[in-house]
């Protein structure tokens, strides 16, 4: 009679459930403790020698570069249409045009093509 008490009311599944769930808590309650227990491998140095780059898209109206042949220099100043970038000066050890545009390049991200458009010269001697 209590057997058939227990289907009929479904009691047969819901009497086991609370021990289920208060093994489920224990067993989770002790792997969180092995895994807090263990030591973390973290990094302990701080990496001084990177360098942060920006990259910034600005309409670049006019390449100003003035060789200086005795000292072997190049000074380029980059004027721009952006609020934020003004001027952008750059000086260079090499009297090279074609290293010159590369450099401005480089530094500008943009193609030496486009440098050649923009870049205007002035040398002296």
């Amino acid at each position: 009679m209590i057997k058939r008490w227990l289907r009929a009311s479904g009691a047969e599944f819901w009497l086991p459930l609370p021990l289920v769930a208060i093994l489920f808590w224990l067993g989770s309650s002790v792997l969180t403790a092995q895994e807090l227990q263990q030591a973390q491998l973290t990094p302990t140095k701080l990496q001084a020698d990177t360098q942060l780059q920006a990259v910034v898209s600005v309409n670049i109206l006019l390449i100003n570069a003035v060789i200086n042949r005795n000292q072997k220099m190049t000074q380029v100043k980059v004027e721009t249409a952006e609020s934020v970038v003004k001027r952008v000066e750059l000086e260079l050890a090499t009297t090279d045009p074609k290293q010159i545009e590369a450099a401005i390049a480089t530094e500008l991200q943009l193609s030496r093509q486009e440098i050649r458009q923009l870049v205007r010269y002035e040398i002296i001697e």
